[in-house]
C-alpha cells in the first residue's frame, strides 16, 4: 500500500483539448451521469469504453487480497478514465467510485481509438496522463519513507486544495473548499495511515489555523502555509 505524495496538479485531459477536438469527442460519446456511490468501472472488468468526467469527482481503489479497498486516487472535472486498460487490452486494474453526483462523457472503446487515430497529437496528451500517474506513484513511495502522517496529510490536502480551486473559485478571504468529499477513513486508505492518525493530524492542523473541517468537508483556510507546514516538517 503507498501512501499519497503531493505533485503541482496535473491539466485536466479535457481542457487541454482544443475546441474541435471537443467536439468530436463529444459526438463520439454518449452523456451518463452517476449517483453518489455508484461504480464508474468495476476493477476486473473488461475494458470496452473510456470516461471523461465532466462534473463531479470520484475515487480510485483497488481490492486487496484480503478484500479491503484501498484508495489510490481522486479523479474530477476533465479527468480522463478507463484509458490504460483499454489502449492496452487489457482488464480495469482498479474500481472507479463517484463521490459526488457526476455527468460524464462514455466513449466505446473503437470510437475512442478511432478519434485517436483522426487527432494523433491527442495521443501526447494520453502518453502524459500516463507519465503523470507515474510520477504520482513515484512520490507516494518517496514520501511514506520521508515524512510523517501530519506532513503527508499537509500535502495532499494542499494538493487537493489546488486541484479543487481550479474549478470553483476561492472564498473572498482567500480560502479553498476541497472539492472531493472524503472521510476521514479514505483519507487515511490514501496516505497509509488509520482513521485515528488522520483525526489527529487534521485536529493539528486546525490548532495551526491551515484548515476548518466539517462532515466530508474539510477547507483549506491558507494554501501558502498549509504548503509551507508540510515542507518545513518533512
Amino acid at each position: 500500500m503507498v501512501p499519497y505524495a503531493a505533485s503541482s496538479p496535473p491539466s485536466a485531459f479535457w481542457s487541454a483539448l482544443e475546441p474541435s477536438q471537443r467536439t468530436a469527442l463529444r459526438d463520439a460519446a454518449r452523456p451518463r451521469t452517476f449517483p453518489v456511490k455508484a461504480p464508474l468501472v468495476y476493477q476486473g472488468d473488461e475494458s470496452d469504453h473510456v470516461i471523461i468526467i465532466e462534473r463531479g469527482w470520484a475515487k480510485v481503489t483497488s481490492a486487496t487480497e484480503d478484500g479491503h479497498d484501498v484508495v489510490l486516487a481522486v479523479r474530477g472535472p476533465g479527468d480522463l478514465l478507463a484509458e490504460s486498460a483499454v489502449l492496452g487490452g487489457r482488464p480495469r486494474a482498479a474500481t472507479v467510485t463517484a463521490l459526488s453526483p457526476i455527468r460524464a462523457l462514455v466513449v466505446p472503446a473503437a470510437r475512442f481509438t478511432g478519434f485517436l487515430d483522426a487527432h494523433p497529437d491527442v495521443w501526447m496528451l494520453v502518453t502524459g496522463t500516463f507519465v503523470q500517474r507515474m510520477d504520482d506513484s513515484d512520490r507516494r513511495l518517496t514520501a511514506h519513507i520521508t515524512s510523517r502522517g501530519p506532513e503527508r496529510l499537509a500535502a495532499l490536502l494542499a494538493d487537493l486544495a489546488e486541484r479543487s480551486a481550479q474549478h470553483a473559485p476561492p472564498a473572498a478571504d482567500g480560502a479553498i473548499e476541497i472539492g472531493p468529499p472524503l472521510s476521514q477513513e479514505e483519507l487515511g486508505s490514501w496516505m497509509d495511515a488509520s482513521r485515528e492518525t488522520v483525526a489527529r493530524a487534521l485536529s493539528g492542523l486546525r490548532r495551526e489555523g491551515l484548515i476548518r473541517t466539517g462532515w466530508r468537508r474539510i477547507t483549506v483556510v491558507d494554501l501558502a502555509r498549509l504548503r509551507a507546514f508540510a515542507k518545513e516538517h518533512d
